[in-house]
């Protein structure tokens, strides 16, 4: 048995692919467009997990997605989780629990879902503006 990808669904293909792709950084691999079941596919992976993607599937009719806590979130380990939370929120992207202990902070994509960002190896030394910073929404 191999794992070969997980899927989410989004609403909108360029702002989600500028989310994966500008803002966080990963890697687009292949695109499908299918005109009869009216759907494009977009492959996109962690540059260090190619083997491992995620499947934006935008289908063209409009639908609404209400997010659910039973899918829970993606995970990605980042080599320094300050300078990469300060990145993201340079990209205006809302850090919703900040890495208050220097090693764990959750974002969202433009969908809702949830990804938690961990600092690989140990933790990092708590830090300022970081370990004061409250939690925004949900996450």
């Amino acid at each position: 048995m191999k794992y070969l990808h997980t899927m989410i669904r989004v609403s909108n293909l360029e702002q989600s692919v500028d989310f994966f792709i500008n803002k966080l950084g990963f890697v687009e691999q292949r695109r499908y467009e299918n005109e009869k079941g009216r759907f494009t596919l977009v492959f996109v992976a962690a540059p260090e997990s190619p083997d491992a993607p995620v499947e934006l599937t935008y289908n063209w009719d409009p639908e609404v997605y209400t997010g659910g806590r039973n899918f829970g979130h993606l995970a990605l380990g980042v080599d320094n989780i300050y300078d990469y939370c300060a990145n993201l929120q340079k990209h205006g992207i809302t850090i919703n629990r900040p890495p208050r202990d220097g090693r764990m902070a959750f974002i969202k994509t433009p969908d809702g879902i949830s990804i938690e960002l961990l600092q690989k190896g140990d933790a990092l030394p708590v830090a300022e503006p970081w370990s004061s910073m409250p939690n925004t929404g949900t996450w």
